[in-house]
């Protein structure tokens, strides 16, 4: 008769279910699970989108280099040997000449002794009429060629790659250039403090042009 009774009282406590008191504090625990969990995933979202931003400024800036190195190489190429004249007045392009505005590369690729040909002239510049990113023409107008770009800086330098070339009338010296790219992330991050809020990346190489002085 013991042994029913007590049979029923843990019937009648197990079908009774959970109280107010225990479902407030599992909902408690449950949502301070989710909080976390929301806060670990928002945290990470924000990494990897950081991260991404960084990836892509660190290739803006190679890319652009990578080829701007190529071509600055090429300048003064002149298999008819066009601009080797005794005379300055009978050389007929300068490889790169100097201009402290514009980036400017001649080369004679197909050997007809001028520069009007594509490619053949290259300029480079980066000015208030666009801002944080470089453009690049070929005598087709100025095109987009690297985007997200803080600075963009050339010096013309002497044969010992340590004097500076500051006019035009020194365009025979110039033997290297010096070119100075820093490129930024896409998006400000509020957690950034420097910059406004924009990472970047500075890259700096020093050419020489295979073709000058020859």
């Amino acid at each position: 008769m013991k042994s029913m009774n007590f049979m029923n009282m843990f019937n009648t406590r197990n079908n009774s279910g959970f109280t107010l008191v225990e479902l407030l504090i599992a909902m408690t625990i449950g949502l301070i699970i989710l909080t976390a969990l929301s806060n670990t995933f928002l945290i990470q979202r924000k990494t990897y989108d950081v991260q991404e931003q960084i990836v892509e400024m660190v290739q803006t800036a190679r890319a652009a280099m990578d080829m701007m190195t190529r071509e600055i190489r090429m300048a003064g190429y002149d298999p008819a040997g066009a601009m080797q004249s005794s005379d300055p007045e009978d050389a007929k392009f300068v490889g790169i000449p100097y201009d402290a505005n514009k980036l400017q590369i001649y080369a004679d690729l197909n050997g007809d002794e001028d520069t009007d040909d594509s490619h053949e002239y290259i300029k480079y510049t980066m000015d208030s009429d666009y801002p944080f990113e470089i453009r690049r023409d070929t005598g087709g107008g100025r095109q987009e060629f690297a985007l997200n770009i803080q600075l963009f800086t050339f010096v013309y330098l002497k044969a010992d790659g340590v004097t500076e070339v500051t006019t035009s009338a020194e365009n025979d010296d110039i033997r290297q250039i010096k070119i100075t790219i820093t490129a930024r992330t896409s998006k400000a991050d509020a957690d950034y403090s420097a910059n406004n809020g924009y990472r970047t990346h500075t890259l700096t190489s020093l050419i020489t042009p295979r073709n000058l002085g020859l």
